[in-house]
């Protein structure tokens, strides 16, 4: 069982090795995240400009069959 544990965790090593991370890792401090931070700014602004969109067009759409099925 330790053997396959250790098997396991030698695998896992080797693949992240071969990873390519998001920093440089000569720059220091927070200079070396900014790929990273620059990528993470990327998905909160596209996730606020789509729920904006989502929020506009069921606003308009709950108004809409408000509308039509007013009695």
């Amino acid at each position: 069982m330790f053997s396959k544990i250790r098997k396991f965790t030698t695998e896992v090593r080797a693949e992240l090795g071969k990873a390519q991370w998001p920093w440089d890792p000569n720059e220091k401090g927070f200079r070396r995240y900014k790929e990273l931070t620059d990528s993470t700014v990327v998905v909160f602004v596209a996730m606020i400009i789509l729920g904006g969109y989502i929020a506009f067009f069921d606003f308009i759409l709950i108004n809409v069959v408000g509308y039509l099925t007013r009695p």
